[in-house]
């Protein structure tokens, strides 16, 4: 039984036994994984405060024969969430990043562009600017899980969309036409549509030193929600969490 070794984000844990914890991790190279840490909440030496969700760490960890769970053996801090300022904001967005990934990812599957997007996220959640990653990741984990067409067109007619003139439909992907707008549609406001295609193409650090209040893109990040909450078909607890705290 060989040791596997990736760079890895911890998503979430659970106890099992006295001092034993089940780890969903997120690796760059196997996909997310669920493993048994035996000892965890005794052994500083090999886990220490790398447990925590949103840590993004180097992992050792094995493949037992038959077995569900891998055996993880270590993880070696590379950043931590609390490394910088702490507030609920900021915590709900990670815990958000945290719930999505468990329940999109298929265990064992390689996702490379997911787990590079995850990165640069976490690079720019602060205190003091949780709202852009936030929303450059639900659009981007939309467009990765291919749950968005191209938003420069209606998705019922192919027209092109002009600003200002756009909805969603909470029952089908994509954006629609003035003309193809259903009865039950929200409207997608000419600064989000400009904003998302401009994301589209653009690294989230590009947007880093722009003015971001909590209602900027509130729409967009309602469009991509219901997107990922209708493939996922079930309620996200921490995207309820956030939408209080948006208001």
């Amino acid at each position: 039984m060989s040791v596997l070794t990736s760079e890895s984000v911890v998503l979430r844990t659970w106890p099992i036994h006295e001092a034993d914890l089940i780890v969903s991790f997120f690796t760059r190279d196997h996909g997310r994984m669920k493993g048994v840490a035996k000892s965890a909440l005794k052994s500083r030496r090999r886990f220490g405060g790398a447990l925590e969700p949103m840590t993004v760490a180097r992992a050792w960890f094995a493949e037992r024969p038959k077995q569900e769970l891998v055996r993880l053996d270590q993880l070696e801090i590379i950043r931590s969430p609390l490394s910088g300022p702490v507030d609920q904001v900021r915590m709900t967005v990670l815990s958000f990043f945290a719930e999505l990934l468990d329940q999109a990812l298929p265990e064992h599957d390689p996702q490379e562009p997911v787990f590079r997007l995850l990165v640069s996220v976490l690079e720019q959640t602060t205190v003091e600017q949780p709202w852009l990653p936030l929303t450059y990741f639900q659009l981007w984990m939309t467009r990765l899980m291919g749950l968005l067409p191209d938003i420069a067109h209606c998705t019922a007619c192919g027209e092109a969309l002009n600003a200002g003139e756009t909805s969603f439909n909470p029952f089908q992907d994509g954006l629609f036409c003035a003309v193809h707008r259903s009865s039950n549609a929200s409207d997608l406001s000419a600064d989000s549509w400009q904003l998302a295609l401009h994301m589209l193409r653009s690294p989230v650090g590009a947007f880093a030193g722009e003015p971001w209040p909590k209602r900027r893109g509130h729409d967009l990040r309602r469009f991509t929600l219901q997107a990922l909450e209708r493939h996922l078909e079930r309620k996200l607890r921490t995207a309820e969490v956030l939408a209080r705290l948006s208001m």
